[in-house]
């Protein structure tokens, strides 16, 4: 089978996974509602329960709250996808153990939310559902991000951890690791940290559902062989296509 073709299927299998676990999440919400409060009681103790600050800036200004939405409906996937082409272009050395890092982590945030059903704040009373106020301008309906008429494909008790936190650290730390221009890394950064606060303060998670996700992030790469912090080797294919000269020189 082609290389490019292989890793097509690997990386739909890896979505329809991600995306069928609701079929065996325990869905009781009485149980995934306790453990939200619970969490958010712990958030307090560390001071770092910020939900309401922040869902109330977005509903607050309108406009903040509908480019948080588009953020939140679409960049997890688009800028995720787009990052896993690049690198594939890059070559095997650059790509496999990223891709790798990102399975792995994919995975640890499904075990976890089979294991660990939470409610997101959107869920529980006096948190808002931003996404809901924005669904007349977008294509998400009221469950979370899922496109009009596919919310019962969603997984609504999967707040913990959160990978869109998780996934857009894995961005950044793929353009740390490749790419030289501090602009950019500048720029990967920023999108890991929006992320963050967009995930938030549109009332999908919890804050410390984003800190989990970048802790399975973290473990994701060490688990891959490739620690977070370690700078990337150029890639001898990618450079054979002229692909490294034009990233790693920039």
């Amino acid at each position: 089978m082609n290389r490019g073709i292989r890793e097509l299927v690997l990386l739909a299998a890896l979505y329809v996974g991600y995306s069928a676990s609701r079929l065996f999440a325990d869905d009781a919400f009485a149980p995934a509602a306790d453990r939200a409060r619970s969490l958010l009681g712990l958030e307090r103790v560390v001071g770092l329960d910020l939900e309401h600050a922040l869902t109330g800036w977005f509903v607050a200004v309108p406009l903040v709250g509908l480019a948080a939405s588009f953020w939140y409906a679409t960049l997890h996937y688009v800028v995720t996808a787009a990052v896993l082409v690049w690198l594939y272009r890059r070559g095997a050395a650059s790509y496999v153990p990223a891709r790798q890092a990102l399975a792995v982590a994919t995975i640890l945030g499904l075990v976890l939310y089979l294991l660990v059903p939470m409610a997101p704040p959107r869920l529980l009373d006096g948190y808002v559902d931003v996404l809901a106020l924005h669904a007349d301008v977008g294509w998400w309906g009221a469950e979370a991000s899922a496109p009009k008429g596919l919310g019962g494909l969603t997984n609504q008790l999967a707040a913990f951890p959160s990978l869109h936190a998780g996934w857009a650290l894995w961005v950044a730390l793929v353009v740390q690791r490749h790419v030289r221009r501090p602009g950019l890394r500048a720029l990967g950064w920023f999108y890991a940290a929006g992320t963050a606060v967009v995930i938030v303060g549109t009332g999908n998670h919890w804050v410390l559902d984003a800190v989990v996700g970048w802790i399975v992030v973290l473990a994701a790469w060490e688990i891959a062989g490739q620690p977070a912090g370690e700078q990337a080797v150029t890639s001898t294919a990618g450079a054979s296509r002229g692909a490294t000269p034009l990233v790693e020189g920039a």
